[in-house]
């Protein structure tokens, strides 16, 4: 063979390669992508077999290992714990990856190959992009690239850690934001906010509302967002798109971040730059309904009079009764409420009886009727009914687009299905039991929609 001065190391490298590759090795194929950095990885699992099997398409692989967790911790991947105990039981000779960060990101683990490479239980390592020599020079270059590898990933994580503190103390959650909100991709590194999801704010504030009154308990707010108004969450990269969980419900109500607040690394709350959707005040309020254990203390009457009233002879607080009544002569059950003062007064002796809502009512207008409202309160009076309606409109705006969202992709998944089982896809007991049931919502949802 004949080649020139400008080939030699080529040729050289090419006959190292052929020299060290014993055909009575056998071989582990290990490749790794962290689930934690799913989106960043360049090799993905099927790239790296792929560059493999090109590089290397003489040596025996007897089992191909792929391990879904990061190598930053020790002990943490079992796919790799079981290669090495399978090596050192003599299933295989060497190891084929990518790259030494692929075995290792940590000093344990490194000290593990290291060890067992100058001990002879591993014979050869194999890597696509780094060329290893097992030798006392190659093992000491290992042992360098290995470090290399733990230093990069601890000052990575420095670094991440760095910025998240820096987006907190500016008033910006750095992770995936609550429902209601939308992150920003799109502006540029660091001038990055958290902008109002317009399809979800409204009707979310409204839950709030439901929740206020004392009059809802969260699973029947749920069951009104979910059923009634077609809610779904918003759609990201694996999930999304279905209706708020139980548990999404009753984070939402317990969530600081609703009332504008946000949790820095020291544990305190400070104020957020993202528009919030409850004051303060309101989410105090919740938070004494939900009580300590979240169970919430939702009233079964609503007695309206009850925070208007206290007593006129000892000045003490008014409570109400509901009371039913059934006519043995007709069968008829009549209600009633009664209004009476609690005799909370230890040094009082009211001698006042309870008074039925509908006496109390006549009684109310005949004192109304001594009073007259001045024309500057009732002008002020309309303006603000007309700014709460107004409101109302675009909450019932927004319910109706939901809703209507819920009815297209209800029934785009009948449609789907339907090809499905035009394709064999699905058998027709699992068809028609799926078709039964998105059958059900989608009626379920064209009805809450013409209401």
């Amino acid at each position: 063979m004949s080649w020139t001065i400008q080939d030699r190391p080529i040729w050289v490298a090419n006959q190292r390669l052929m020299q060290e590759i014993n055909p009575n090795y056998k071989y582990f194929l290990y490749v790794r992508k962290s689930e934690e950095d799913e989106t960043r990885q360049i090799l993905s699992i099927g790239s790296q077999k792929d560059i493999a099997a090109s590089l290397f398409p003489d040596l025996k692989v007897v089992d191909v290992l792929e391990e879904g967790k990061s190598a930053f911790r020790p002990y943490e991947r079992t796919v790799f714990l079981d290669m090495i105990e399978r090596i050192r039981a003599g299933e295989a000779d060497g190891i084929i990856a990518w790259h030494p960060d692929r075995l290792s990101r940590n000093e344990i683990d490194a000290a593990t190959i290291t060890y067992l490479v100058r001990t002879g239980v591993i014979k050869d390592l194999k890597f696509g992009s780094y060329n290893f020599d097992n030798s006392p020079e190659g093992i000491m270059m290992l042992q360098m690239a290995l470090s290399q590898s733990q230093y990069s990933s601890s000052k990575l994580s420095k670094d991440v850690k760095r910025g998240l503190n820096d987006k907190l103390t500016i008033g910006i959650r750095p992770n995936r934001t609550a429902q209601g909100w939308l992150n920003d991709y799109i502006s540029p590194k660091g001038m990055k906010t958290i902008k109002v999801d317009k399809k979800r704010f409204t009707v979310l504030r409204k839950c709030w509302d439901l929740m206020l009154t004392g009059s809802y308990t969260p699973p029947q707010i749920l069951k009104k967002l979910n059923d009634e108004w077609g809610y779904r969450t918003r759609k990201t990269l694996k999930t999304g798109d279905k209706p708020l969980s139980r548990s999404g419900i009753y984070r939402m109500f317990s969530n600081e971040f609703y009332a504008g607040l946000i949790k820095q690394q020291d544990g305190t709350w400070t104020k957020g730059t993202h528009t919030p959707m409850v004051t303060l005040e309101e989410y105090d309020r919740v938070q004494r309904m939900l009580g300590k254990k979240g169970n919430p203390r939702a009233k079964k009457y609503d007695f309206c009079f009850k925070p208007l009233l206290t007593c006129g002879e000892c000045a003490g607080n008014v409570t109400a009764q509901h009371k039913k009544k059934t006519i043995k002569s007709t069968g008829e059950i009549k209600e009633y409420t009664f209004y009476h003062c609690t005799h909370n007064k230890k040094d009082a002796n009211c001698k006042q009886r309870s008074i039925e809502e509908r006496e109390l009512k006549k009684a109310m207008a005949t004192e109304m009727a001594s009073y007259t409202i001045l024309p500057q309160f009732k002008e002020w009076a309309i303006e603000m009914l007309n700014k709460s309606n107004d409101s109302e409109i675009q909450q019932r705006s927004k319910i109706h687009e939901m809703q209507s969202r819920a009815v297209l992709t209800t029934q785009k998944e009948i449609d789907s299905l339907t090809q499905m089982r035009y394709r064999h896809l699905v058998d027709d007991k699992e068809y028609l039991r799926e078709k039964k049931k998105l059958q059900k919502n989608l009626t379920k949802l064209k009805e809450e929609l013409g209401d």
